[in-house]
């Protein structure tokens, strides 16, 4: 079972993508849009994972959380990985945030000592609303996406933290939740 741990958007939230995936779908660029109710924030993905530590992992995410009260995120910006001359992910960012960070960097921790490999990469918080299918009319994003560089579509109530089940289709993935861990209010 491929899985991972994220937070999920409100409505609001959604909504706001959809209309700025609308208004970017006009720059004609060759690029696979993520269905807004799709979207979410990654903290940790596990990948294929056994179905018996399922209660494990539950258990290290609570205790990552544990330290952890309810806080907000702003969403902030918009650009390309790994970079415009050649894009292969379009996402709106997330503002830096010490709690996310902490929480991210606990969450991390606490899965390795579960046989989990930590992720190298530094941890990049952002929305992943669009893939680049290929570098056809990308420049034509690029003036659009200097003037989204300081776009909000709103604030994120992180309230808690969900491992999801992900299925893969042909129509795209499909998303379950199998445990969801409330922070502390």
């Amino acid at each position: 079972m491929r899985s991972f741990i994220a937070i999920e958007l409100p409505e609001k939230v959604k909504s706001a993508i959809s209309e700025l995936q609308q208004e970017l779908k006009k720059r004609k660029a060759d690029i696979r849009w993520v269905k807004p109710e799709s979207i979410h924030l990654t903290l940790k993905f596990l990948g294929d994972t056994d179905e018996k530590i399922l209660d494990r992992i539950v258990e290290a995410i609570k205790a990552a959380c544990g330290g952890y009260g309810r806080f907000n995120l702003e969403t902030k910006g918009v650009g390309v990985f790994p970079d415009m001359r050649a894009p292969r992910v379009l996402w709106l960012g997330i503002s830096d945030n010490d709690s996310l960070t902490g929480l991210q960097k606990s969450i991390e921790d606490g899965l390795a000592k579960l046989g989990f490999s930590p992720e190298k990469r530094r941890f990049r918080p952002h929305l992943t609303i669009g893939r680049f299918k290929s570098s056809f009319g990308k420049e034509g994003l690029y003036d659009k996406i200097e003037e989204l560089k300081d776009i909000s579509l709103g604030l994120i109530e992180v309230q808690s933290i969900f491992l999801i089940k992900s299925e893969l289709n042909p129509s795209g993935a499909k998303y379950t939740k199998i445990a969801g861990i409330d922070l502390k209010k």
